[in-house]
């Protein structure tokens, strides 16, 4: 029991040597801030302290520690304040164990730090509690276990506060986040990783929000265009040419049929069911979905054999069906697909020779229901989920969907795992 009292009595004192040195650590700090920061400082309460300014040379120090190196090398993290070791092996001090506290200092011109230090508290605190220890145990051990409960109650009071503010988070307010502790430790991770968990919630309900607003809003145009039709046919009737109005009723109920569709698969890739796994030859999957389509332009077909992916047949199908729907609707005469092997990736590429993207929009082309104006023009009937769907699909494969540079028009490239390649090339249009 003597033995766990000075171990406690040794964790305050150590404790109140840390904040000793911090405080003389913000008094210097202080003197910074003003400007009025010696080369050489006077005496302090601690035994030795050093300024590094952002490049880490000292630019200021204790008397004994000048034209020395800093005491240590550790720093707080970025996003901490302050930071505090026990270092044994000080030049200046040898056979000393020092306390060392380090506490970041913030400048315009970049984060200056400021080393305080002072003798670790040895194992005994001091004499007098030696002996005040072996006269009165009894009392020591009653005045520890008051305290025990007290610093119990302390450490799991973060704990009550995040269990109430959880309790309190609904799906309506998602904005709340539970409070962190003071100090770095298991608690205070704990909390850390809720919020993270409460971070990537709040954003899944704000992506499937933003989805059913747009989906909403594009089901409501055809359905909306239909209904005109339709009442003004209805109010005119004898002058009503009602199979040009059938064949417009039809072209809207075809994008309907075609938004529906797509929002159906993009509903089962979000539920990230489960993939078959096929072996693909990426050349012949080109070549096979290439040949069936209408030759409304030139497609020039540039495929290395023997590269093999594993991966769903259907889904992959369709995402090139997607590239190609894209290119053929922005070429000006040629597309191009190309299929070779990248380290240990396959990559799929799809060119077209249009007016291309330009780099600021590159990323935007791949969010749902987003059209640029230039694919508006050439196709009102696209449901603007094309993209979204093959960069899903794309990344369901452990892949990357992206657009890169290309000397004329737009470059969508493929990216998925490898399995196998056999050297052999064959370019044919």
């Amino acid at each position: 029991m003597s033995a766990l009292v000075f171990s406690g009595v040794q964790d305050l004192a150590m404790s109140e040597r840390r904040s000793q040195i911090a405080l003389v650590n913000m008094h210097v700090s202080r003197l910074a801030r003003l400007d009025m920061l010696p080369p050489i400082l006077p005496a302090q309460d601690v035994a030795v302290v050093q300024v590094a300014d952002e490049t880490g040379r000292v630019v200021s120090s204790t008397r004994e520690m000048a034209g020395r190196p800093l005491i240590a090398s550790f720093a707080p993290a970025q996003e901490q304040g302050e930071a505090h070791e026990r270092v044994c092996s000080i030049p200046a001090f040898p056979g000393t164990c020092m306390s060392v506290v380090v506490t970041r200092f913030y400048r315009a011109t970049g984060d200056w730090l400021i080393y305080g230090a002072d003798p670790v508290v040895p194992w005994y605190v001091n004499l007098g509690l030696v002996a005040l220890l072996l006269g009165g145990s009894l009392l020591l051990v009653a005045i520890t276990a008051l305290g025990t409960s007290r610093v119990v109650g302390r450490a799991l009071a973060p704990v009550d506060n995040v269990c109430t503010e959880l309790a309190e988070i609904t799906a309506s307010d998602l904005s709340r986040r539970v409070p962190l502790p003071l100090h770095r430790d298991e608690i205070r991770t704990l909390a850390e990783t809720v919020n993270q968990t409460l971070d990537r919630l709040q954003q899944a309900v704000e992506r499937q929000r933003r989805f059913a607003s747009d989906a909403g809003h594009d089901l409501r145009s055809p359905i909306t265009a239909m209904r005109a039709q339709m009442e003004d046919a209805l109010r005119h009737p004898e002058d009503t040419d009602w199979i040009k109005t059938s064949e417009s009723v039809v072209l809207s109920l075809d994008r309907l049929q075609a938004i529906v569709a797509d929002l159906l698969v993009i509903a089962r890739l979000d539920s990230g069911q489960k993939l078959s796994r096929d072996y693909i030859n990426l050349a012949e999957l080109v070549r096979s979905e290439a040949g069936r389509r209408f030759r409304g332009k030139r497609i020039v077909l540039g495929l290395r054999h023997g590269v093999v992916v594993g991966g769903d047949r259907l889904q992959l199908v369709r995402l090139l069906t997607n590239l190609l729907d894209n290119a053929e609707r922005h070429a000006l005469s040629t597309v191009t697909i190309l299929v070779s092997q990248e380290d240990r990736l396959a990559a799929l590429e799809v060119l077209d020779d249009g007016e291309g993207i330009p780099p600021e929009q590159r990323e935007v082309v791949f969010q749902r229901f987003t059209r640029l104006p230039s694919g508006r023009e050439k196709d009102s009937q696209g449901t603007g989920l094309g993209l979204a769907i093959a960069r899903d699909i794309a990344e369901q494969h452990e892949g990357t969907l992206t657009v890169e540079d290309s000397p004329k028009g737009a470059r969508f490239v493929l990216r998925i795992p490898l399995l196998t390649v056999w050297d052999s090339m064959e370019t044919e249009e």
